[in-house]
């Protein structure tokens, strides 16, 4: 039975001789132990001391192997030897010289990835903490690490693509791509049907219109927008609540702009709270709409999370989710960056409560078609059709630039 090696940029260090890791990892490993045929094994970067979220296990009773790479030393060839299969990030840098490594040994590797080139621009030069100056140097180290990633993708036996501005990117670099939609929401916390059923009713009854926000408060996240949003719908008459979930360091200043327009009875910061308990229920049960202000195009769950709690979704053009909103049919578009926009979408959809209240139904439809199972399966099965393989299926042999 083929072994399968994960390297991960998940936090670990050791406690008294023992793993100490992120506890959502450790649920996402076992999903691997649940769908592989062989032996599992992570691999991960030591960090500092201990962090949040983190736990300390006892590695017998773990379903998977741990090997932890002692921090600041690159992966050597006899870090991963042993290992038939080997999934690892394109996305980090540190780790694009494993495609060489895997060519010289014939283990078979294959690349995860969801920043584009165009989103880590577009990180880079939001960033308001670096001079001008410092950006055109980030901007040409980038440049450098980019071609090194297509050099690394064309000689992987596949590619993983998270979304669909990842997979239009690199897609064409290796013949075995496939393209998944990366999300935590489960069959078992998918809306039911006596959920879809009364937000049915109160949207085709006229009722307040709920809009949800979820997500760091940051200006790379587009939150500022969030407030002038809130203020054009109230100029325009529009009936609607907004729930605010998250915090960052826009989190002060929103709070403020809802006091200071006086829109307490309408803008509510709730602040942080727990994914599966506490966001994903006030979801299905009160909210009909998701807001994005997302300019960015890389592949946020947050999309297909708030349409399997049977939300439609009404954000700014980006490369993302104007492709899942033409695939699915889930919500409204609006141009980038324009905040007056995104409330003219906001009101189209309380005139037009037929057409919101088919969004809704439609987006629940497409991520249950799309759950976290469904695309974690398609995955296995990709890696799972390279252990019956060899040679250099999705490799490129001329390794073109």
């Amino acid at each position: 039975m083929p072994s399968l090696l994960v390297i991960s940029s998940a936090p670990a260090t050791l406690i008294d001789g023992k793993p100490f890791i992120d506890k959502k990892f450790v649920e996402g490993m076992q999903f691997y132990c649940d769908t592989w045929d062989g032996p599992v094994t992570c691999l991960l970067a030591m960090r500092g001391d201990a962090f949040p979220y983190g736990q300390t296990y006892e590695v017998d009773r773990l379903p998977f192997g741990v090997e932890i790479l002692p921090a600041g030393r690159d992966i050597e060839a006899k870090d991963i030897s042993g290992h038939d299969i080997v999934l690892n990030s394109g996305d980090n840098h540190q780790y694009l010289h494993l495609a060489e490594i895997c060519r010289k040994s014939g283990q078979k590797l294959v690349f995860t990835i969801e920043y584009t080139h165009e989103t880590r621009r577009q990180i880079l030069f939001l960033d308001r903490s670096k001079t001008y100056f410092k950006k055109a140097s980030s901007m040409l180290w980038t440049l450098k690490q980019e071609r090194r990633r297509r050099r690394a993708f064309r000689s992987a036996d596949g590619l993983q693509a998270n979304g669909y501005p990842a997979f239009d990117a690199y897609g064409p670099l290796n013949a075995n791509t496939m393209m998944y939609l990366d999300n935590r929401v489960g069959a078992d916390l998918l809306a039911t049907k006596e959920e879809m059923t009364a937000r049915h009713r109160r949207v085709t009854e006229g009722a307040c219109l709920r809009l949800v926000h979820s997500g760091r408060l940051e200006p790379m996240k587009g939150s500022q927008d969030i407030i002038p949003v809130a203020r054009r719908l109230v100029s325009d008459g529009v009936d609607f609540k907004l729930d605010i979930f998250g915090s960052g360091s826009l989190g002060s200043a929103i709070r403020e702009d809802i006091a200071r327009y006086d829109l307490q009875d309408r803008v509510i910061l709730n602040g942080s709270v727990d994914f599966e308990t506490e966001l994903v229920p006030f979801m299905r049960e009160t909210a009909d709409i998701y807001l994005s202000c997302h300019r960015q195009s890389d592949p946020s769950c947050t999309y297909l999370e708030s349409m399997g709690c049977g939300l439609a979704v009404i954000g700014y053009a980006n490369r993302m989710w104007q492709a899942l909103s033409d695939k699915s049919g889930a919500g409204w578009v609006a141009p980038l960056g324009k905040p007056d926009a995104l409330a003219d979408a906001v009101g189209e959809a309380a005139r037009d409560r037929p057409r919101l209240a088919t969004c809704c139904e439609v987006a629940r439809r497409f991520a249950g078609d799309h759950s976290f199972e469904r695309e974690f399966q398609r995955r296995i099965d990709h890696l799972k059709a390279l252990g019956q393989t060899s040679g250099t299926d999705g490799r490129d042999p001329e390794n073109r630039d």
